[in-house]
């Protein structure tokens, strides 16, 4: 069993208006505080990013964050910070089994130790932030049906004999809707596409899908494409929960859509440069 430390404002006030309460900027730093006590205590060095969620884009100093980023205790900071002001990206914050942090609701944020860490924090003290303790487990974070396929040479072989006259892969490094790139792969890019794209990603292929306007896709998940549909990485916008209307979608200069349930030709997940798939994505179109 591990020990759950959740931090929490004391303040009822920054708990019910987060950055806006006059509070907010001392409680930060207490969260900072107990952030690099932590990871002294427990050995952990640099987090690794699990289950990112990037609902919006990502500012400058997060450019390069993705699923399988090992982050220093400068950055898991202000990741640590952005998810308790309700602001993200969000995401699991990893630390060798020794660590392991998730955000919580009111500005609370939970840290899984071990028995020995959490008594490193026995004379810890804040007037800003409240520090509960529990003999817990983390909820696990096993896949259930994980993608299985690898995206290996023979992966990229299959991909080259697939392209069709208009074929698409997507690249998923984040769950949420700016958590992708697209691109239109032809069977002469095929290598250009496969070493642009990232470890730990997930791959999906579409082929020659049907790209039509269609106003029975806005009731539900759909991407939208800019003309022209040239090979390489693609202009688009996701719309997560669908439009209201076509014009919400071709004001915006899109021309072409894609809806969520397309089928894929193929699925895959990034090795990383060893070789090795340590991501794990959920197959839901065989679950």
């Amino acid at each position: 069993m591990k020990t759950e430390l959740v931090a929490c404002p004391r303040a009822d006030a920054v708990r019910s208006d987060l950055t806006e309460a006059p509070g907010w900027d001392a409680y930060a730093t207490e969260l900072r505080r107990l952030l690099a006590v932590l990871t002294e205590a427990s050995g952990a060095g640099r987090l690794e990013v699990e289950e990112l969620i990037v609902s919006r884009p990502l500012p400058d100093r997060f450019a390069e964050l993705r699923n399988g980023s090992r982050v220093d205790p400068a950055e898991a900071a202000e990741l640590l910070v952005g998810m308790a002001a309700g602001e993200g990206p969000y995401c699991r914050l990893i630390g060798a089994g020794r660590l392991r942090i998730e955000s919580g609701w009111d500005g609370a944020m939970h840290f899984y130790v071990t028995s020995e860490t959490a008594e490193e924090l026995a004379g810890f003290d804040s007037e800003s932030l409240e520090l509960g303790r529990r003999t817990a487990e983390p909820d696990s974070d096993e896949v259930e049906n994980p993608v299985r396929g690898v995206a290996d040479e023979a992966f990229w072989a299959g991909v080259r004999d697939d392209a069709g006259d208009v074929t698409l892969l997507c690249e998923r490094w984040a769950h949420g809707a700016y958590g992708c790139r697209w691109f239109r792969v032809t069977r002469e890019n095929v290598g250009e596409v496969a070493e642009a794209v990232r470890p730990r990603s997930l791959l999906s292929l579409a082929v020659d899908p049907d790209l039509g306007l269609d106003p029975v896709l806005l009731d539900d998940d759909f991407t939208a494409f800019r003309p022209p549909l040239v090979p390489g990485e693609l202009a688009y916008r996701a719309f997560p929960g669908g439009a209201d209307d076509l014009a919400e979608v071709t004001d915006d200069g899109f021309a072409f859509m894609l809806g969520e349930s397309a089928p894929a030709a193929r699925r895959a997940v990034v090795p990383d440069p060893d070789g090795i798939v340590r991501a794990r994505w959920e197959d839901f179109d065989e679950a």
